[in-house]
């Protein structure tokens, strides 16, 4: 006879988990574990890692979840080591060798590689990504052995840094270090630096050190979270209004704040700004995004009232 499956009871969570993501595991897989141990209702992530990759991966809970999108905007910086002497199906260490190449390249080469892919850039994106076509993700094309034609999209790498490393087992690598917009593909990057450098190159691996605001030194492992008592495991969480620290803070008195909240302009003597966080006074409470024109603050995403009560009970 089976066990019955204890039922988990779900919670109102509220605020942003920063997670080190784990090698191995999708974004996805990573943020279901995090639902699952902190027995939260509602989430999402801001953005995806492949599997392949580790690092900074904000998770978002419960009211967190209507800002997340902002913070796919938001400037990425990573860590890589490229495997210079051959290419690759999937420009990562999960394809099949497509090509093999003497490397052969002098340190100054390299300096002007670097200097090479500074700046704006063009990008085609790679055939294994979750960028879709005609809603296919291009990835499932690729294991059907389709190539699509991709147009090239327009990035900006405010900072490179490129340094040989040790070679191992007479294989060579550089290490990269790249701080880019969003939509920056790091395997895509990799591949062509591989290209210019007249020998080829692949990921073997990738670590995301900062998104955002956010750095590595801040993030939680899901180990750690789940070593944590249960009724302890909000502790990392960060603050919902943490997604929103480009925007500028005002805040309302009860009766406007009543009335932001029900989707009413409000007239004030503010400054025009794309990007305003809305706080009520009286309690002070986070109530939703808007921007101001003209005098008029013009609201976008609004928390509702349960949400709103909920925050305040967890901050209590």
């Amino acid at each position: 006879m089976k066990t019955p499956r204890t039922r988990v009871q779900r919670r109102p969570v509220h605020g942003v988990l920063l997670l080190d993501k784990p090698l191995g595991l999708s974004s996805n897989q990573a943020l279901q574990k995090a639902k699952w141990l902190l027995r939260a209702e509602k989430a999402g992530h801001t953005g995806t890692l492949d599997p392949m990759a580790t690092g900074v991966l904000p998770l978002c809970f419960g009211a967190a979840t209507k800002f997340s999108q902002l913070h796919l905007d938001a400037d990425k910086t990573y860590e890589a080591v490229l495997r210079l002497g051959q290419r690759t199906s999937t420009a990562d260490a999960e394809g099949e060798v497509i090509a093999e190449a003497e490397v052969n390249f002098t340190p100054e080469k390299l300096q002007q590689v670097q200097a090479l892919f500074t700046g704006p850039l063009q990008q085609v994106p790679p055939m294994h990504s979750a960028l879709k076509k005609d809603g296919k993700a291009l990835y499932e094309y690729a294991r059907e052995g389709i190539e699509v034609e991709r147009a090239p999209r327009s990035v900006f790498i405010h900072s490179l840094e490129l340094k040989e490393l040790p070679a191992e087992n007479g294989v060579r690598s550089v290490w990269l270090k790249a701080h880019c917009s969003k939509g920056t593909y790091i395997r895509t990057l990799g591949e062509d630096i591989g290209n210019a450098l007249g020998c080829g190159a692949f990921l073997s691996a990738l670590r995301r050190v900062k998104s955002g605001c956010f750095g590595i030194e801040e993030c939680f492992t899901l180990e750690a979270l789940e070593a944590l008592p249960e009724n302890q495991r909000h502790t990392p969480l960060k603050p919902v209004d943490v997604l929103l620290d480009s925007h500028h803070p005002i805040t309302l008195l009860p009766d406007d704040a009543g009335r932001f909240l029900s989707g009413l302009r409000r007239r004030g003597d503010w400054p025009d700004h794309d990007q305003v966080a809305v706080y009520g006074a009286e309690p002070h409470a986070l109530l939703g995004t808007a921007h101001v024109r003209a005098g008029e603050l013009i609201p976008e995403r609004l928390l509702n009232p349960q949400e709103i009560q909920s925050l305040l009970e967890s901050a209590a």
